[in-house]
């Protein structure tokens, strides 16, 4: 199917090279001669593509590395057809004329690239994962004034969008990385509702200030350190970050009469085995102590550093896929089901735990598999899949210990108390 379309473009590539070079009074024999000599060039040019490796059994996927290839590819035959015109003088009715040949060589190269690309660029706009949004954005945010930390996060950001979307007065977009506040900032700016403060939200004096300031009537928590090797090698920072950030956050927003504080948690805080579910756990602690609210869900598609993020640079530069184990399975959502379990629990009761049915735990493994088929290859053949081990703090089962919660009527998010751990 592949090899015919490309057949197909090369066709046309050759008949828009002619074209361009054609005196359009010739005789029918020097159509004729166009004809027979477009089949040669084609010929010529397909059995180049597959030589240079880049049939692939003709797929639909390209890596970075296979331009300069098909640039050699087309560049060869263009030399081969000339040399062959030119050492067979006798056959020029079959061959090409020079200009063509060249024309023909720049048209069929970006033809068939520019087709992959576009068709590359399709497919990975229509394979996100599509949302699943359990609730509608409630209307408890319209005129309030909401402060989000690490507003320019993956889902720190999105929950910006949906709350100035529901009509808050005014969202305080906190986030100490300047370009990701620039990016949240720069894309908000329309709205005229949302303020970029850069301040790490670790910094307790700061903060008071924006409290005071500001006085926000919503809090929802965003900012973390969220990979586990990174604070497993950074215990002490992660605790500062994660929990002791955490803590000054929740004794501010008691000091400023805040009535709702939803903190984002993680299955990891479930049992935890690794330092970042302590901090996790330690913080939920906190929230909870306080009447807060606390969610918690899994791995998020798309989210900044995540493992799909990872494969995808991967396979466009063709590999090899990293597994950290063959057994490893992990709970995923996207990013709207994510904020839209966040922005609900900020009307529910406080003082609970809130976590969504993400459905059975997927395989690992047979997620990059998908995703290198997805992109036009195939596991283990064209592209490797390594397995580097399981890391330090790492579990091969995440739980979300919703067997010890009970399910909203009408909802796909349980509660449990405190006490789950």
């Amino acid at each position: 199917m592949v090899a015919l379309f490309d057949l197909l473009l090369l066709l046309v590539a050759y008949a828009a090279a002619f074209c361009v070079r054609m005196n359009f009074a010739e005789p029918l024999a020097g159509w004729r001669s166009a004809c027979i000599s477009s089949v040669s060039a084609c010929a010529v040019q397909m059995v180049l593509l597959t030589a240079f490796g880049l049939n692939r059994a003709w797929r639909w996927r390209i890596v970075a590395k296979d331009v300069p290839k098909y640039a050699a590819a087309f560049s060869l035959a263009a030399a081969l057809l000339l040399c062959l015109r030119l050492l067979m003088p006798g056959l020029s009715w079959a061959r090409p004329p020079y200009s063509v040949t060249v024309i023909d060589a720049v048209f069929a190269f970006f033809a068939v690239l520019g087709v992959r690309f576009l068709r590359q660029a399709h497919k990975s706009a229509i394979g996100e994962v599509s949302a699943n949004v359990c609730v509608p954005v409630p209307k408890l945010f319209a005129g309030r004034r909401v402060m989000v930390t690490g507003a320019g996060g993956s889902i720190g950001s999105e929950i910006v969008r949906q709350v100035a979307r529901a009509g808050a007065a005014k969202v305080l977009m906190v986030e100490r990385g300047e370009n990701a506040l620039y990016k949240i900032d720069y894309a908000m700016r329309r709205t005229g509702c949302c303020v970029p403060l850069m301040v790490d939200v670790a910094d307790e004096a700061k903060m008071r200030a924006l409290f005071e300031e500001w006085k926000p009537d919503i809090v929802l928590h965003a900012a973390a350190y969220k990979h586990v090797p990174m604070v497993e090698m950074n215990p002490s920072e992660g605790f500062r970050n994660n929990t002791e950030a955490t803590g000054s956050l929740v004794n501010l927003a008691k000091a400023a009469g805040v009535k709702r504080l939803v903190f984002i948690s993680t299955d990891k805080a479930v049992h935890p085995k690794s330092v970042m579910g302590r901090t996790k756990r330690e913080a939920e602690k906190l929230v909870l102590a306080a009447g807060y609210t606390v969610v918690r869900f899994g791995n998020v598609f798309g989210s900044s550093g995540s493992v799909i993020e990872l494969w995808r640079e991967q396979i466009a530069n063709g590999g090899p896929v990293t597994v950290t184990d063959r057994r490893m399975t992990r709970y995923f959502m996207s990013v709207q089901e994510a904020v839209s379990l966040v922005l609900a629990a900020s009307e529910l009761e406080g003082g609970r735990i809130y976590t969504l049915d993400m459905g059975e735990p997927k395989s690992i493994l047979k997620l990059a598999e998908e995703m290198i088929k997805e992109a036009g290859w195939r596991p283990y053949k064209d592209i490797e899949i390594v397995f580097t081990g399981v890391r330090p703090g790492e579990k091969i089962e995440e739980e979300l210990a919703l067997e010890s919660s009970r399910r909203i009527a009408g909802t796909k998010i349980f509660v449990s108390d405190g006490s789950v751990s």
